[in-house]
C-alpha cells in the first residue's frame, strides 16, 4: 500500500537532478513555499496540459512566493527538450529510480485498458515554508488542476 503524506506531516526530503543537472535538495527552498507535483512522462498529452498551465501561472506562484517542481521519471536530457518544445518556465526534476515518486505514494499501481501496472500516479502535494505538507491533491484531473493549487495557495498565504 502505497503511503501519501498528510496535511500537516513533515515533508519528505529529497535531492534531485533538474533539468540542467543540478542537484535540487528540499532545503534550498528556506522560507519559500513548494509545489511539488509527480507526472507520467514528458511530452504525453496531459502532462503537456499540466506543464503549461503551472508555466502560465508561474509568476504568479513567484509572486506569493512559491516555487513549481515538476517531478517524473524521465532524463534530464528529455525534461530540458520538453521545456524547450513548449517554452516552459517551471523546473522539472528527474527521479528515474522512483525515489520521491515512492516517498510521496506516486508510485501506485495503474490500469490501462485492462492490464496492470506500477506507474506515476498524477499528484501534488503543496509544501509550506516550515517543510510542513499544507495540502495534497493524491488523485489529479489536470484541467483547472494548476488553477486550483493557486487558489489554495492564496487562501493559506492570506492568513
Amino acid at each position: 500500500m502505497t503511503n501519501i503524506p498528510q496535511i500537516g506531516q513533515t515533508a519528505p526530503e529529497f535531492s534531485l537532478p533538474d533539468q540542467d543537472g543540478n542537484l535540487v535538495t528540499l532545503n534550498d527552498f528556506t522560507d519559500q513555499w513548494i509545489v511539488v507535483y509527480f507526472y507520467p512522462k514528458d511530452d504525453t498529452p496531459g502532462c503537456t496540459t499540466e506543464a503549461k498551465d503551472f508555466t502560465e501561472l508561474n509568476q504568479e506562484f513567484n509572486q506569493l512566493g512559491a516555487k513549481i517542481l515538476g517531478v517524473s521519471p524521465d532524463s534530464g536530457k528529455a525534461h530540458c527538450k520538453f521545456i524547450n518544445k513548449h517554452n516552459l518556465s517551471i523546473t522539472l526534476l528527474s527521479d528515474p529510480e522512483h525515489q520521491l515518486i515512492e516517498a510521496y505514494g506516486a508510485w501506485r499501481l495503474k490500469k490501462f485498458m485492462g492490464k496492470e501496472y506500477m506507474g506515476v500516479a498524477r499528484s501534488t502535494f503543496l509544501i509550506s515554508p516550515e517543510k510542513i505538507i499544507a495540502h495534497a491533491w493524491p488523485d489529479v484531473k489536470v484541467k483547472g488542476h494548476a488553477q486550483s493549487v493557486l487558489q489554495k495557495l492564496q487562501e493559506l498565504t492570506a492568513s
